[in-house]
């Protein structure tokens, strides 16, 4: 749903009148991640980096220092080999998360009511993250919806979830100076 929809023609043009330039985005969507968190994850991420980096360059340079010395040049690719296990492990657990918030934002969108208890009825296996997109996921998400309904939000037809309020006078006046002449005692 985006903001017009949300909040009508009238009350929309109202907004961008007083916003101006200033861009209105609706985040109750779940898509939205806060500026400071992400900017302590990106930093976090490239500080990791950057200890790599810097581990690399110096076996690199004890491993040019080490020539001749077995012992030494053994302990040296042994550490090689940690550094790039660890590397791996890193990358595989950013891919991961990057997996996870994808599909937390995909099953948002889809108006899931629980995502934990939707993720239990998914198999996992068959979805893959490709760049944006999550590869499998449609068509199982297709499938729940049809098979077990009670998992997602309904969709509101235009205008039809709205109520309707009175205002009370809609009663007539007799009714009310015959409601008042009893409680008077009259």
């Amino acid at each position: 749903m985006d903001l017009q929809e949300l909040l009508g023609e009238e009350l929309y043009n109202q907004v961008v009148e007083k916003a101006g330039d200033n861009k209105i985005a609706v985040v109750s969507d779940g898509s939205y991640i806060p500026k400071e968190k992400f900017n302590a994850v990106n930093t976090e991420k490239n500080d990791y980096k950057q200890q790599i980096a810097d581990r690399d360059e110096q076996l690199n340079e004890l491993s040019k220092k080490a020539k001749g010395n077995e012992e030494l040049q053994q302990e040296i690719d042994q550490l090689k080999e940690q550094n790039e296990t660890t590397k791996n492990d890193y990358e595989t657990k950013l891919q991961q998360k990057e997996f996870d918030h994808k599909l937390e934002s995909t099953l948002s969108g889809a108006k899931a009511k629980n995502t934990k208890a939707l993720k239990a009825l998914l198999d996992m296996d068959t979805i893959k993250l490709d760049g944006d997109t999550l590869k499998g996921l449609d068509t199982q998400l297709e499938g729940l919806k049809e098979s077990d309904p009670y998992l997602f939000e309904e969709d509101q037809p235009e205008g039809g979830g709205k109520p309707s309020f009175t205002t009370g006078q809609h009663q007539q006046q007799g009714n009310l100076d015959a409601f008042a002449q009893t409680l008077l005692g009259k």
